[in-house]
């Protein structure tokens, strides 16, 4: 097929700030985890979906299935949707407080 050029669970953008590999990437509407350590600017691969343990909002407890949010501010996870971008959900439970939640990314660009 002349028109595919690859699988798309992951690729390859310009570091918006230096990402840490397994650091959350915000980039427009495409949210990944990145694949390796980039400095700003530099190509870094995000990978779209896939089941991450990944910093959270140390004040909520989580619920298997709850919708989570990336907020890029903070960079870290949450349940409120407000100025946040949805991301996938919860596959563990997580207390209040902790620092890190099991998360499935959905890999829609929204």
């Amino acid at each position: 097929m002349k028109n595919y050029h690859q699988p798309g669970s992951s690729i390859s953008v310009a570091a918006p700030a230096d990402v840490a590999s397994g650091a959350g990437v915000l980039v427009g509407s495409l949210f990944g985890i990145a694949g390796h350590d980039a400095l700003s600017g530099a190509p870094v691969e995000i990978h779209f979906s896939g089941v991450y343990t990944l910093p959270k909002l140390e004040a909520q407890a989580w619920t298997v299935g709850a919708k989570v949010y990336w907020d890029d501010t903070n960079k870290h996870l949450t349940t409120a949707a407000t100025g946040n971008k949805l991301v996938g959900a919860a596959v563990q439970a997580a207390a209040n407080p902790s620092t890190t939640g099991v998360v499935r990314l959905d890999g829609a660009a929204r």
